[in-house]
C-alpha cells in the first residue's frame, strides 16, 4: 500500500495544482502552486523506487502498474519537473505577460502531470491514451510564446506525433488481436497478459504488430527518421517546457518500446525487433552528428543532442542484456539531468543576447563567469566526457555491444560520439572564445531562479559519473530480470 500512496500523490500533486491554479488565475500564485507541486513529485517518486524493489504491484483493477521500470522512469520525469519549475520562475517573468503565466503553469502541471502517469499505466491501451494527452497538453506549450515559428513548430509537432501515434495505435490493435487468438474475445490488455500469450501467439502478427509500434511511439521518442518535430518543438518552446519535452516526455515514450519488446522477446522472436532498434539507434546517432556539426542555432543544436541521445538509449535497449538495460536506463537519469542544464543555459543566453544564433552568443564566460562556467561544463558533459554521468552509461552500452552480435553499431557509436564531441564544442568554442561584435551586448544579469537549478542538475551528474551506487546496479538488475534482460542480440558473449 505504501508505493500506491507515493503514486497518488505523485499524480495528485499537479493535478491539485492545476485546479488551484484556475480557479485563482494569479501568476504569483500560479508560479508557486506548481514549485510545491514539483516539490512534493520529486521525493514521492524516490520513495516509490524504494517501495517497488520487492516486485511489481497493481492497482485500481489492474489499470496501474507500480514497477522498476516505470517508477524509474517517473524519477527522470520528476527530476527534470523539479529543476523546470523553479527555472521557470525566473525565465517566464521576463517574457513580461502576467496575465498569460497562470494559462503557462497550468498547462506546464498538466504535462508534468502526463509524463509522470504515462508509465504506471498497466493496460497497454490505456498507456497510448496518456501518450496521446501528453501530445495534446504540450503542443499549447510548445506554441505559447505566439510568436509565428512557435506556432508553425507546434502545428509541425502535433501532425508528425500525431501521425505516428496513429500507428502505434494499429500496432496495438494488432497486438490485442495476436492475443485474443490465445485468451478469446475479450480479456484485459495488460502487459503480463500480452507477455503470457506471446509464446502461443502469431509470430508474424506480433512482429507486424511491434514494427508498428516501434515506429508509432520512435516517432514520439524522436529517433530518425521519425525526429522532424523535434528541432522545431524544442528550440520554438520556452526553454522549461524544452528541458521537460527532452528530459521527461522521450523516456516516458520509451518506456512503450521496451514493454512491448518484453512481448516479442518471451514470443522467442526478439531478435529481429532488436536489429530494428539497433538500426534505428545507429541511424539516430549518424543524424545528429551531421546535425550538430552544422548547427546554427542554440536551441536547435540542443534539440539534435536529444535525438542523439535517445539513439544512445535504444542502442542499450536494443542490444539488451544485463549491461545494455543497465547502461539504458543509467542514460536516462543522465540525459534529464544534463539536457535539463542545456536547455537552461540555452534559454538564458538567448534572452540575455536577444539572438537565437550561435553566432550571436559570444564571450559568455567573461560576462557572465559563474553561469558561463555552469553551462560550459554542461556541454561537456552532455557530449559524453568524463568525469560525467553519461560517460559511464555510455561506456556501459558501448560494453554490451561489443559483447552483441552488432558489434558494428557499437564501433559506429563510438566513432559517432568523437564527431559529435568535436562539432558540439566548437560551437562553444565560438561562443566563448571568439570576439564579439560591437552590437552584440548581453543586457541584465541572469535570476538566481535560473542558475540555481543548473547547479541542481550538474552536481548530481557529476557524483553519478565519479560513482555508479551498487544499489543502481542491482535495481536495474532486478529491472533487467523483470524484462527478461538475459535475452540480447544473437552471437552476444555471455
Amino acid at each position: 500500500m505504501m508505493a500506491g500512496g507515493f503514486a497518488l500523490a505523485i499524480a495528485l500533486a499537479p493535478a491539485v495544482a492545476i485546479v488551484l491554479i484556475l480557479l485563482t488565475r494569479r501568476a504569483a500564485v500560479a508560479e508557486g502552486l506548481n514549485l510545491v507541486a514539483s516539490a512534493i513529485v520529486f521525493p514521492a517518486a524516490i520513495l516509490l523506487l524504494v517501495a517497488v524493489r520487492g516486485g511489481p504491484q497493481v492497482y485500481w483493477h489492474g489499470y496501474i502498474i507500480l514497477d522498476g521500470l516505470g517508477a524509474w522512469s517517473v524519477l527522470c520525469a520528476a527530476v527534470v519537473y523539479l529543476l523546470a519549475s523553479i527555472y521557470a520562475v525566473g525565465y517566464m517573468r521576463l517574457l513580461d505577460e502576467p496575465r498569460r503565466l497562470s494559462r503557462f503553469y497550468a498547462l506546464f502541471a498538466g504535462f508534468a502531470l502526463t509524463t509522470l502517469v504515462g508509465p504506471l499505466m498497466n493496460s497497454a491501451g490505456v498507456y497510448w491514451i496518456a501518450i496521446e494527452l501528453t501530445t495534446l497538453v504540450s503542443t499549447f506549450l510548445v506554441a505559447f510564446e505566439h510568436a509565428p515559428e512557435s506556432i508553425e513548430a507546434a502545428w509541425k509537432y502535433i501532425i508528425v506525433v500525431s501521425g505516428g501515434i496513429s500507428l502505434a495505435l494499429l500496432g496495438t490493435v494488432l497486438f490485442y488481436w495476436a492475443g485474443s487468438l490465445v485468451f478469446g474475445p475479450s480479456y484485459a490488455m495488460t502487459w503480463a497478459a500480452l507477455r503470457d500469450a506471446a509464446p502461443r501467439a502469431n509470430h508474424a502478427l506480433l512482429l507486424l504488430a511491434f514494427l508498428l509500434v516501434l515506429i508509432g511511439y520512435g516517432t514520439k521518442v524522436g529517433l530518425a527518421p521519425m525526429h522532424t518535430w523535434l528541432p522545431d518543438a524544442h528550440s520554438e518552446g520556452p526553454a522549461p517546457v524544452s528541458a521537460l519535452l527532452s528530459g521527461a516526455l522521450l523516456n516516458t515514450a520509451m518506456v512503450g518500446i521496451v514493454r512491448y519488446l518484453a512481448v516479442v522477446d518471451a514470443a522467442g522472436i526478439g531478435a529481429l525487433p532488436r536489429a530494428v532498434l539497433v538500426v534505428l539507434g545507429a541511424v539516430s546517432l549518424l543524424v545528429a552528428a551531421l546535425f550538430i556539426v552544422r548547427q546554427r542555432g542554440i536551441k536547435r543544436l540542443m534539440a539534435y543532442s536529444s535525438v542523439e541521445h535517445m539513439g544512445v538509449i535504444a542502442l542499450g535497449f536494443g542490444f539488451g542484456g544485463p549491461l545494455g538495460i543497465a547502461g539504458a536506463l543509467y542514460h536516462m537519469l543522465n540525459h534529464s539531468l544534463n539536457k535539463s542544464l542545456m536547455f537552461f543555459g540555452a534559454g538564458s543566453a538567448m534572452r540575455s543576447y536577444g539572438t537565437k544564433n550561435i553566432g550571436g552568443i559570444r564571450m559568455v564566460a567573461r560576462r557572465f563567469p559563474a553561469f558561463g562556467a555552469l553551462w560550459l561544463a554542461g556541454a561537456v558533459a552532455i557530449t559524453g566526457a568524463p568525469p560525467f554521468g553519461l560517460f559511464a552509461s555510455e561506456l556501459t552500452i558501448l560494453r554490451a555491444g561489443m559483447r552483441s552480435s552488432a558489434v558494428w553499431a557499437a564501433l559506429l557509436m563510438a566513432v559517432l560520439l568523437i564527431v559529435i564531441f568535436i562539432g558540439f564544442l566548437n560551437h562553444f568554442r565560438i561562443m566563448y572564445f571568439e570576439p564579439a561584435a560591437a552590437d552584440r551586448v548581453p543586457s541584465g544579469q541572469i535570476s538566481l531562479w535560473c542558475v540555481v537549478p543548473m547547479w541542481g542538475a550538474l552536481l548530481p551528474l557529476l557524483a553519478l559519473g565519479l560513482w555508479w551506487p551498487d544499489v543502481l546496479w542491482s535495481y536495474f538488475a532486478t529491472i533487467a530480470h523483470a524484462l527478461g534482460g538475459t535475452v540480447a542480440l544473437a552471437g552476444a558473449a555471455p
